[in-house]
């Protein structure tokens, strides 16, 4: 069985998101955060985690990147439980009755993104179409032979889609304005 582990690989999600992920934590796409919000609306760090992020679990954080990794069904249970009880305590989840049900979901199409090797690093673009939110997933595949270390060791990108207009992001720009 293969699950979701945020990665970092350089400092950015520090200070693109309100709450960055730590490294290492079970990870679920996190779409549900934004159901009773409306996205046009979201600007600035908010606009980002919903446009790009994961939700790591423990932390509540988000990161642009997960990667797959290997899990056992203890693993699997514990991302459950730990997700159904953040439902219930930051979610407005009436129950951890609804919150299990809603967690287990949320897990299993986490795991569904896992169709890849492990190690894979995966990519998430949300927009809104029609009022209903899509999320479309990205797969990085390593070099062959090598483990990567660094972002840009990564050559082969799958769901790009040519006909996605651009975007672009100032990073030193938007590190600049949070430090004054």
């Amino acid at each position: 069985m293969k699950l979701l582990r945020t990665i970092r690989l350089d400092p950015s999600d520090t200070f693109v998101f309100e709450k960055a992920a730590e490294p290492g934590e079970w990870a679920v796409s996190g779409a549900f955060e934004f159901w009773n919000s409306d996205p046009a609306s979201l600007q600035g760090k908010a606009r980002s985690a919903f446009r790009g992020g994961f939700l790591g679990l423990s932390s509540l954080g988000r990161s642009t990147l997960v990667q797959i990794v290997e899990a056992s069904p203890a693993d699997r249970a514990d991302m459950v439980e730990l997700l159904a009880r953040r439902l219930v305590a930051h979610f407005g989840a009436p129950d951890m009755a609804a919150a299990g049900a809603a967690a287990e979901e949320e897990v299993a199409f986490a795991e569904s993104l896992c169709s890849q090797p492990q190690d894979t690093l995966v990519a998430v673009h949300r927009t809104v179409e029609d009022g209903e939110v899509h999320e479309t997933f990205r797969s990085l595949h390593p070099r062959e032979g090598q483990k990567p270390a660094r972002a840009f060791s990564f050559l082969e990108v799958e769901g790009e889609d040519d006909n996605e207009p651009g975007e672009t992001v100032d990073l030193i720009g938007m590190a600049g304005r949070e430090r004054k």
